[in-house]
């Protein structure tokens, strides 16, 4: 073999090798602390097996605390617009933007299993959420766990207690049942819940209880209560996304990767990440020496009446802007029946 045509094939062999090799960063960004539950529970360990499915291929860096600027409500449109090439978006800090997924966050909608929530969420997002989600690459759509009344003071016993309480809500949903229980609702992203409850602006709000912890609700709240029965309070939705350039940009194979650690999966795991959550964050209360509380079932049968009002109340309002509000409740009750796992 003559040394040119060594040399030729040497060339092509390592252009071809570092095809194979390419690598991908993906800058991921989100608003809350790495340590709570969804970057502690599922985007890390999502990270991880991306980069480990792709051979060291693709490297997914995550930016907490909107590291690489922006608020926690323009996740969706900085994603979208190629800021960042993925992250976490609660379309619920838009409200009005996308309407139809607030049917999964009306009240006593889905269970108090993040999981089976979750789940739910991605069968609902595929019913009638994507053209909503068209301008991003969809990977996940999930819900957390149950939502607490975190406030200073005694714990929640009567829909009364709720009279003229100032509290966080995270939702037009949420608001909107709260100002129903008699409270002034006040909506507010997650990073600003503590300062506002630090200088009393707020008499506490509603969250779950793994964002406790990284919120220092152990410290700034007193009673955190939950209501009877298997629904939850209230509930989020969120969606995990990529920038469509910077997934249509990767090679076939490195899709593959991406689609294979993408959609229902995805969704169930996000949920889990919530309910481990949930259990380490209520034990940080416990650990505090504040009062863990149950409301009754006879007052919840009532506020889940109220409930009921400001579900009526929905769906005439979006129905009137040309959506379909009963058949959206329907199908969400629907799809959270169907998504039930079996009993321990």
């Amino acid at each position: 073999m003559t040394l040119l045509k060594s040399a030729f094939i040497g060339a092509l062999l390592l252009s071809t090798s570092g095809a194979f090799a390419q690598e991908v960063t993906l800058r991921f960004q989100h608003f809350v602390s790495p340590a709570s539950a969804n970057p502690k529970h599922f985007m890390q360990p999502w990270a991880d097996k991306v980069e480990a499915d792709s051979g060291g291929r693709i490297k997914v860096e995550l930016y907490p605390f909107m590291q690489l600027g922006g608020g926690a409500a323009e996740m969706y449109d900085l994603i979208a617009d190629g800021a960042v090439d993925g992250g976490w978006v609660i379309p619920g800090y838009q409200p009005g933007r996308f309407p139809e997924a607030e049917a999964l966050e009306l009240p006593f909608m889905v269970t108090k299993s993040g999981e089976e929530a979750s789940m739910a969420a991605w069968d609902f997002t595929q019913e009638h959420l994507m053209d909503d989600f068209a301008d991003v690459h969809l990977l996940a759509a999930h819900m957390h766990g149950p939502g607490i009344v975190h406030k200073t003071g005694p714990g929640i016993q009567a829909v009364s207690d709720f009279e003229g309480l100032n509290l966080r809500g995270p939702s037009r949903a949420a608001t909107l049942f709260l100002d129903k229980l008699g409270a002034n609702p006040i909506g507010m992203p997650v990073p600003a819940f503590p300062e506002a409850l630090s200088k009393g602006v707020l008499d506490g709000g509603v969250i779950t209880y793994e964002m406790s912890p990284s919120l220092k609700l152990d410290e700034l709240t007193d009673s955190h209560t939950d209501v009877a029965g298997e629904k939850s309070l209230y509930n989020l939705f969120f969606i995990w996304a990529m920038n469509k350039d910077s997934y249509a940009a990767l090679p076939d194979d490195l899709k593959a990767v991406i689609d294979a650690n993408s959609g229902a999966m995805a969704s169930a795991w996000a949920g889990r990440a919530h309910d481990t959550g949930d259990k380490e964050g209520r034990q940080v209360l416990v650990d505090a020496g504040n009062e863990l509380a149950e409301i009754s079932a006879e007052t919840t049968a009532q506020m889940v009446a109220l409930g009921d009002e400001v579900i009526a109340e929905w769906i005439a309002d979006v129905t009137a802007k040309g959506l379909d509000g009963a058949g959206l409740v329907a199908s969400a009750r629907a799809q959270v029946a169907a998504n039930r796992l079996p009993a321990n």
